[in-house]
């Protein structure tokens, strides 16, 4: 869905947000509570409140998202001085395939490209990112974005498509950049593993293995995953503390809030990094630690802008080891980028670096062009062996990957040019933020979460899997009726204390960059809020509860 208008959002009412000061304050016109932490808009950011809105959304409709990946082929054109095409077909349906390419250019620097080739089976583009394509019978042409003109000697570019074969699907052939043409010689393409029955709407990647654990975790408690063994359900029930964190005041902090958790077990104690709102309205972060989930409302905490990280708005962390470095990381939104701090010692909160950013020059172009009068929040690291990947959302209905190699992280994300659409949802709300990505123990699986909203306006997690990192994502719990997590299945001791699962992360089964979870008792630690509270979002009574799967499969 759309924004009405470049000046009108389609957001609930009492959703607060942050736009460029001085810019026309936007009305909205979509019930419920949506959240906004500071995001980067398409306009900028700037704190200031929205006004009071009237609901007049009726449903959401829930969609799939792309099916699973099949065996990717890869192949590679080149002529010596001219340029290099590596073209991969990552995954492939009955009618249907995914593909991208990889152009480099081994002549002179150019400030605008265009790439041809051919197709000998009838196939035909149908989306292409990255670019801008048309196709007259078997003959493609790809001229550049705005975005990505330029490509120095030795430089490339990345782009893809989704497109559609008949009988066969034998990889495209006489590879020209600029006219120049790339020659070689390319195989044909393996025959798919597997079948899938929806068509992925995102780039694709060959896969790579993870990595074990370089330091092996220690002893977790009966609070904490247990050993792989089992596989992810279709559907997921669960059971819900009461309120396990709540916010802490001292002279310097007024805080209302306590949001967007991120958790690690380590040397036998959980450390908790959340987001802070203070009665103002301005957010922050705080550090908390305790040996048992029973002490976690009464653990003191530590406000991160009293620490080399500083004050102004971060926002959204997540924490994880780096084995590589030796060093723990935060990363947290700041407006109009992603930064992050490190800390040889996550015991010692005051110890966390100064902020530095991931992207050299701010939002990534692609992110930017899809904004669309929306919001870039939240953001997500995970590596395998070879790659970093840093994944954040919109709240127009995509998640965004960029890729750094493992030895260059975290400065190999540069302009962020090689960012790309890693998912999407036809209804934004379906995929909305707070984007979540894991390795499934004892498995080639990575579960994906992102918050939803309803169509009642109450927020909820969605469930999406994957056999790589860069792979098409299938819907696995991914529909308001078919949750991952919500009220609807999720069960209290007593009277529920929230009817909202909202920015959370599941308890890891480690603590480094593979950003691991067993299948088997999954935890989820999320925020929720007082049914009756109607305050504007960001004076919303945040707080947090853990909620236990109890239909494991193992």
């Amino acid at each position: 869905m759309r924004p009405l208008s470049p000046q009108l959002s389609l957001l609930p009412p009492g959703e607060s947000a942050r736009r460029p000061c001085g810019a026309a304050l936007r009305a909205t016109v979509l019930r419920g509570t949506f959240s906004r932490r500071d995001p980067i808009t398409s306009q900028g950011a700037c704190p200031v409140s929205f006004f009071d809105r009237r609901a007049v959304l009726a449903a959401v409709v829930a969609t799939g998202l792309a099916a699973a990946g099949v065996a990717a082929v890869t192949t590679t054109a080149r002529a010596a001085g001219g340029c290099q095409v590596d073209y991969s077909v990552s995954s492939q349906w009955q009618g249907g395939f995914g593909a991208n390419l990889t152009v480099t250019n081994g002549g002179s620097p150019v400030t605008s490209w265009q790439l041809t080739w051919s197709f000998s089976a009838g196939q035909t583009i149908t989306q292409l990112w990255n670019g801008s394509y048309t196709q007259s019978a078997g003959n493609v042409s790809v001229t550049n974005a705005a975005y990505n003109g330029s490509i120095s000697t030795g430089g490339s570019v990345n782009l893809g498509f989704n497109g559609t074969w008949n009988g066969s699907n034998p990889v495209p052939t006489d590879f020209a950049l600029n006219g120049v043409p790339c020659g070689g010689t390319q195989p044909p393409p393996t025959t798919p593993s597997s079948t899938p029955t929806t068509v992925p709407t995102t780039p694709t990647t060959v896969p790579t293995t993870p990595p074990t654990t370089p330091t092996t975790p220690p002893t977790t408690p009966s609070t904490s995953p247990s050993s792989p063994g089992g596989s992810l359900p279709s559907s997921f029930r669960w059971s819900s503390s009461g309120i396990l964190i709540s916010p802490k005041s001292d002279s310097r902090h007024t805080i209302i809030a306590a949001k967007d958790p991120s958790v690690v077990f380590y040397n036998n104690k959980w450390y908790v990094v959340l987001s802070t709102v203070d009665s103002n309205g301005n957010y922050g972060m705080a550090q908390t630690s305790f040996s048992d989930w029973s002490q976690a409302n009464s653990a003191p905490w530590t406000y991160l802008d009293t620490t080399p990280i500083g004050g102004g708005y971060k926002t959204a962390p997540m924490v994880f080891y780096f084995a590589p470095q030796k060093l723990w990381y935060v990363t947290y939104q700041e407006g109009s980028n992603i930064g992050y701090s490190t800390n040889p010692d996550i015991s010692n909160p005051a110890g966390w670096s100064a902020p530095h950013n991931f992207y050299t020059n701010g939002v990534p172009p692609i992110i930017q062009q899809n904004l669309s009068g929306g919001y870039w929040v939240d953001s997500w690291v995970i590596c395998d062996s070879a790659n970093c990947y840093l994944f954040s959302v919109d709240d127009n209905g995509h998640v965004y990957r960029s890729t750094s190699s493992l030895s260059q992280f975290p400065n190999g994300f540069g302009d962020g040019t090689n960012t790309v659409i890693a998912a999407s949802a036809p209804n934004k709300y379906d995929m909305f933020e707070a984007d979540n990505v894991y390795k499934v123990d004892g498995s080639n699986t990575y579960l994906m979460v992102v918050e939803a909203i309803g169509s009642d306006g109450h927020r909820l997690f969605h469930s999406w899997t994957s056999n790589s990192l860069t792979g098409s994502w299938t819907p696995l719990a991914a529909t308001q009726s078919n949750p991952f997590l919500a009220a609807s299945n999720t069960t209290f001791s007593g009277t529920p204390w929230t009817q909202d699962f909202s920015s959370g992360e599941a308890i890891r089964s480690g603590y480094d960059q593979n950003v691991t979870l067993s299948p088997c008792h999954l935890q989820y630690l999320y925020q929720g809020k007082d049914p009756s509270a109607n305050q504007d979002y960001n004076h919303l009574p945040w707080r947090l509860g853990l909620a236990t799967q109890t239909n494991s499969t193992c």
